[in-house]
């Protein structure tokens, strides 16, 4: 009953109140009862437990009986894995936890990285600068293993990746929004702020020119007032990709896997706040 409470209590709220703003983290499954743990395709049995004569065996030796409230949700659980499986296989490795803050770090640029990269080879035109929002990264990426759930619990919604043209003067316009309030992910470009004001701003190693025209990789949530971002205003040229946002990522991990590489990235001080 607490539980409907709580949702009864946080649907009052959504209905109520015209703004809201939401927010979630992975955090660690309390396997402390029955001994469970996040399983893989390879070892259901040993991180979830089995049924045995319609009882429900933990991986810790615990035993519940047929059709207690445990045993059913078991039930459940184990007759969910062959469908599961796919989310659960590993793509890849890495030696410490990828994690994802501002107003850089190693998660977030990563992935607007390999944004830029899969537009500027899709579209064949050259890509300069890259914005994403980090409202879109829901999870960090674990140490050990990354399973393909990782990915896609990281990158959950889909929204499609698209190429701009925008001329120096407005890109400009877009990071000195941003400066004031806080920066969104960047790419390809170096941002220095003082005071809330922007003072330098270069891209691929040069001062921005406000006459140039820029090659931009984004994604369509940023378009039309996602987060507070209209970056098809002013644009010069539009094209929606049919690749959606985690799909660079993936893309990545595998290559990186299947040449025998663990998965790992920098900060390289692309945004200074002084």
């Amino acid at each position: 009953m607490k539980r409907i409470l709580i949702v009864v209590a946080a649907l009052s709220l959504a209905f109520g109140l015209s703004a809201q703003e939401y927010s979630w983290k992975a955090v660690p499954m309390d396997g402390s009862r029955v001994g469970c743990r996040y399983a893989t395709p390879n070892d259901k049995d040993e991180s979830i437990g089995k049924i045995e004569k319609g009882a429900y065996v933990a991986p810790n030796g615990a035993k519940f009986k047929k059709n207690s409230p445990v045993t059913e949700v078991a039930k459940l659980v184990l007759d969910a894995q062959p469908v599961m499986a796919a989310k659960k296989e590993i793509i890849g490795y890495s030696d410490h936890e990828i994690t994802e803050g501002r107003p850089e770090s190693e998660l977030s640029n990563m992935i607007i990285d390999l944004i830029m990269a899969e537009v500027q080879e899709v579209t064949g035109k050259p890509v300069h600068f890259g914005v994403l929002n980090f409202g879109g990264i829901r999870a960090d990426l674990p140490s050990g293993n990354i399973l393909m759930d990782d990915v896609e619990s990281m990158l959950p919604f889909i929204n499609y990746l698209v190429y701009l043209e925008h001329k120096g003067s407005q890109i400009r316009k877009i990071l000195e929004s941003m400066a004031p309030r806080r920066f969104q992910v960047l790419g390809g470009v170096e941002v220095v702020v003082e005071n809330d004001a922007i003072t330098s701003i270069r891209i691929g190693g040069e001062p921005l020119d406000d006459d140039k025209v820029y090659g931009v990789a984004t994604i369509s949530f940023l378009l039309n007032g996602g987060d507070g971002l209209h970056l098809a205003d002013g644009a010069l040229a539009l094209e929606q990709l049919d690749a959606i946002v985690n799909e660079p990522v993936l893309k990545h991990i595998r290559k990186e896997t299947a040449e025998g590489r663990k998965i790992g990235y920098k900060k390289d001080g692309r945004i200074t706040i002084r």
